[in-house]
Parts: structure tokens; C-alpha cells; sequence
């Protein structure tokens, strides 16, 4: 089945190839329709996947600030989602990808 982000009633990401990460999924760059998605100031930081950086998803003259995230440059344990794409801030995320790789936090000591 296929993984799809919606908002604004525009699909956003469509993809067989999404990996899962703490129950979201991230969509390969070149699944991502990135005429939508506008590079944000903003930044997080996770202690085990890295820095995040942020796009504001614009669907006609709609703006949803900071509604999707990414990690240009993640640390080891989450390598597997680099610079893939992952959504919220109401952008709706339905479907599943048969043996969709899970990436999870290193086990603590």
C-alpha cells in the first residue's frame, strides 16, 4: 500500500518507500512534490537522530509554517533517513508500506 501526505486537499508526498521513525513517516526526497515545500529558519535538535531542519508547506496561497521536517545531516543511528521527509501540523498522513523499515532510538544503558 502506499504512504500519502495531504493538506489543503493537495497531495504532498506519495510513496512505496517510506522508512518509519518513532510512528512517522518519512517520504524519499524524490517522492516529495518540493515545488510545495519552501525552506523554514527553523531548526530542532534530537538527541539520537540530530538537527532537524524545516520547510513551510504552501498549497496555492495557503501557507502551513514548518509543517515538514528533515535531518540534512543525521548521526549514525538514523542515517537511514536522510533528508527524507516527514509531516504534521495537520498535513494528513494515511496508508503503509508492506516491510517498511523502522528506524528506532540506540537502546540506553
Amino acid at each position: 500500500m502506499t504512504v500519502r501526505a495531504v493538506w489543503n486537499g493537495t497531495t504532498i508526498a506519495e510513496s512505496d518507500a517510506t522508512v518509519l521513525v518513532e510512528g512517522n513517516h518519512y517520504f524519499p526526497p524524490a517522492d516529495v512534490r518540493s515545488d510545495l515545500l519552501v525552506r523554514s529558519a527553523t531548526s530542532t535538535h534530537c538527541p539520537w537522530k540530530g538537527d532537524a531542519s524545516y520547510y513551510d508547506v504552501v498549497v496555492g496561497t495557503t501557507t502551513n509554517s514548518d509543517a515538514a521536517w528533515y535531518y540534512p545531516e543525521p548521526f549514525p543511528a538514523a542515517e537511514g533517513a536522510r533528508d527524507h521527509v516527514a509531516f504534521w501540523k495537520g498535513v494528513e498522513v494515511t496508508g503503509s508500506n508492506e516491510g517498511e523499515p523502522e528506524i528506532r532510538p540506540p537502546a540506553r544503558a
